[in-house]
Order: C-alpha cells, then sequence, then structure tokens
C-alpha cells in the first residue's frame, strides 16, 4: 500500500515554526550562519528581482516532509537562483541540508510501502542519491536507496557529502537542458536512454535471434573515430551506441542539451548479470589477458548464483587460432558476447565476424574485465559522485592514460564546440 493511504498529510505549518534543536538541526543552522554573510545579498537581490518582474517574492508549493505537508519555496519567475528561496524552508526546519529529497503529494503516492523509511527523515537539499543523478550514475530507482543510512551520518560525513555536492555542482552545472533521443557528435549517433529502457533494449536483443552489435564510447573513442574512418564506420552502423563518462555529459552542456544517463559498460555489468541469472540467458567473456576472464566468470558466479558463463577465452590469440574461437562461441549457446579488447580493435574485430557469429548480442567493453577479475580497483563511489572517476584511472596508469585524459578530453570538447560553431554557421 502506497505510504499515502498510511498516513494523511498534515496542513502546511505556519511560518513562524521552528522544529526543536537537535544535533541534525544545529548543524543545519551552523552551516546557515557560516554563509549567511555570503547569501544574505544575494537573497535579497532575488527578492527584488522576483517582485519587481512578478509582482511577488516567492512560490510555494506543498511538498511532504518528516512531520507531514510543508510549503516549498522558490523565487518567483527566476531562472536561475530560484531554489535559493530553500534555504528559508532550512531555517524553519521543513528541509535539511542532508536527506531524501522532498516529494509532492503525487510521488509520495507511488512511494511503495516497504520503501517508505524515507519519510522517517526530514527531506534535504543532498543525498547520495541526488548526487549520483546528477552525473547520471544513479542506476537504481530513488525509493529503492537506504536513506535510512543518512539518520547515522557523523559530523565529518556530513560536511563531506556537502562539500561534493558543492564540487558536483560547479564542476557538473545545476541547469536542465533538453533531452533528445539521439545525440549527434562527429557524425555518429549516441542513444540517449535512461537505465531502465536500456536494460529492456539489451534483454530484448539477447533473446532474439538476429546478431546485433552494442557499443560504448566516451570521448577517447570519439576522438579515434574523429580520425579512423573503418572505426567511425563501426560506430555508426552499430545497432546501439551508449554514451560512458562524464566527458560525453559535458559535451551534451557544450551543445545545449543534457545527457539523460551515463551508460558506462562497468555499471551496466552487474546489473546484466543479474538479470541474466534470472533469465538464464548465458555470457561468454573474450579478452583481456589470460585468466582475466575466468576469473570474472568465478567473481560474477559468485555474486549471482544462477548465472551461466558459457565460455571464456583470453584475448591474446593469433589469427590461425580465431576460427576455433568462433566456432567455439557459436558451439556455447551464449545470448551474450562481451568483448573486451580495448578501443577501437574490438569494435573492428566485431564488425569483421560478424557475418560468422551466431550470438544474439555482442557488446564491446574496453577494460571491464580488469575491474571484475579484481585486477584493477575501480575508482570509490565518492569520486564517481563528482564525476572524477578519470583522475584515478589517470592516478592508477599515468603512463598509459596521461595522454587520454590530459590532452584527449580538453582536445575532444574543442572539436565538440568547434563542431557546434561549424552548424551555426551553415544555419
Amino acid at each position: 500500500m502506497p505510504f499515502m493511504q498510511q498516513q494523511r498529510p498534515a496542513r502546511p505549518k505556519p511560518m513562524g515554526t521552528l522544529s526543536l534543536p537537535g544535533p541534525e538541526r544545529w548543524f543545519d543552522l551552523l552551516i546557515c550562519a557560516l554563509i549567511a554573510p555570503l547569501m544574505l545579498p544575494v537573497l535579497l537581490l532575488l527578492s527584488i528581482l522576483a517582485y519587481l518582474r512578478n509582482g511577488r517574492i516567492l512560490d510555494a508549493e506543498p511538498r511532504l516532509g518528516r512531520q507531514g505537508s510543508f510549503l516549498h519555496y522558490t523565487f518567483a519567475g527566476q531562472q536561475r537562483g530560484h531554489k535559493l528561496a530553500l534555504l528559508l524552508n532550512i531555517v524553519r526546519g521543513d528541509m535539511s541540508w542532508i536527506g531524501p529529497r522532498a516529494l509532492t503529494v503525487a510521488e509520495a503516492a507511488k512511494v511503495p510501502a516497504n520503501c517508505i523509511q524515507r519519510f522517517k527523515l526530514r527531506p534535504g537539499l543532498v543525498s547520495p542519491w541526488t548526487l549520483q543523478q546528477r552525473v547520471g550514475i544513479a542506476h537504481q530507482a530513488e525509493h529503492l536507496y537506504n536513506y535510512a543510512e543518512l539518520a547515522d551520518l557523523s559530523l565529518r560525513a556530513r560536511i563531506g557529502l556537502l562539500g561534493r555536492a558543492l564540487l558536483s555542482l560547479l564542476l557538473n552545472g545545476n541547469r536542465q537542458r533538453p533531452q533528445p533521443a539521439q545525440l549527434k557528435i562527429f557524425g555518429i549517433a549516441i542513444d540517449n536512454l535512461k537505465l531502465q529502457p536500456a536494460l529492456d533494449w539489451i534483454m530484448q536483443q539477447a533473446s532474439g535471434t538476429r546478431p546485433s552489435l552494442l557499443v560504448f564510447v566516451n570521448p577517447h573513442c570519439l576522438n579515434i573515430a574523429y580520425r579512423q574512418q573503418a572505426y567511425r564506420q563501426v560506430l555508426q552502423q552499430a545497432d546501439r551506441v551508449l554514451p560512458d563518462g562524464i566527458g560525453i555529459k559535458l559535451g551534451c552542456r557544450i551543445q545545449g542539451v543534457e545527457l539523460a544517463a551515463n551508460l558506462n559498460g562497468t555499471d551496466l555489468f552487474p546489473l546484466l548479470c543479474e538479470q541474466a541469472a534470472r533469465s538464464g540467458h548465458s555470457l561468454y567473456l573474450l579478452g583481456g589477458r589470460p585468466g582475466i576472464a575466468q576469473a570474472v566468470a568465478e567473481n560474477m558466479q559468485q555474486r549471482y548464483p544462477g548465472l551461466i558463463i558459457a565460455g571464456t577465452q583470453h584475448g591474446y590469440f593469433s589469427a590461425a587460432e580465431e576460427p576455433a574461437i568462433i566456432n567455439n562461441i557459436n558451439a556455447s549457446g551464449a545470448r551474450f558476447l562481451f568483448v573486451a579488447m580495448g578501443v577501437p580493435r574490438q569494435e573492428l574485430w566485431l564488425a569483421k565476424q560478424q557475418q560468422h557469429l551466431r550470438v544474439p548480442l555482442s557488446l564491446g567493453v574496453g577494460g571491464l574485465f580488469d575491474f571484475y577479475s579484481g585486477r584493477i580497483p575501480r575508482a570509490p563511489l565518492w569520486l564517481r559522485e563528482i564525476g572524477l572517476e578519470w583522475s584515478w584511472r589517470l592516478l592508477q596508469e599515468p603512463g598509459r592514460m596521461w595522454r587520454r585524459y590530459l590532452i584527449g578530453n580538453p582536445l575532444f570538447l574543442y572539436r565538440v564546440w568547434r563542431e557546434k560553431r561549424a552548424g551555426k554557421s551553415r544555419s
């Protein structure tokens, strides 16, 4: 039974009501006091602009909180800075700096009965889920997040969460832009999907009979495609191209559009393994150093009992061995073929062997096997939440990665900007 059927929302609290102070409230009020000298002039200016343009200062709508409904404030008619009025909600005690997102009454009605722990906490401006959503890696439904963890955060953890939120805002922005169904970069159509539609398409393809190709692209891939026609043609002819990495998100901002989700193969792999274990679809793992693919298979089968790994094969094989390997893949009955040979070799190899392979869905997944075999640790979640996973990879392998990130990423953004400028001049 949804939450709204269990609890009738209280009427909005009058303006003068303040919650009783507690550790959480003292933290909220302390932060407000620290930023007051900087924020008061900004709030005054926004108030004046809102009144001059709209004849009123604030807009308000009911939201659901810990003690029933309350009025959620924004500056009237403002495009930028309108949410700064939420500081009033924090001072009043309706909201906190850290907590689950405040829901409208309609949104709250859809929350499942077994996920109502979020309503035991004061709504907040920042949570790990909102951070992950900003960079496109919130790969589970919001109501499934364990918000009970926020109730026991230490002072250090609260400060760290707020610091990451501020850094993420500076790096990734907060402006809402259009989300087209497809992105176009360097003549390559990239599907701009959210997580669930992408998963649905992948599982549908794996259940079919026609061989199809799914590729993931990041700025490094697109830089290669920019100068290598053969690789660019493979990407243009692939059944799906999905965006991978914060660099694509920044490229979208240059184009004036928004990335729906960061659908990198590293995040999708465990989700696909989970669904494959339920559906009975088997996987074949091809690539990596000797023993790496087998280690991935063992780790994922331990994590997802029932997962079928139809076969594994390292990526260090000769051209003379290819026919036997392809026969082994086809005979395995695998529904997924994950190929980890690096870009662009894996896509070029798949395109070359497409007429010989009988696997419903082939995916080029780059260095994914290194992470799930345990050979290379993945970046901590807090780095991924602010879009700086690439810096972790740079620190791990500076000799191999410095050119890709320190030169390649700025070059990619420059090329996107130049492409957009050229398009404007033609129009």
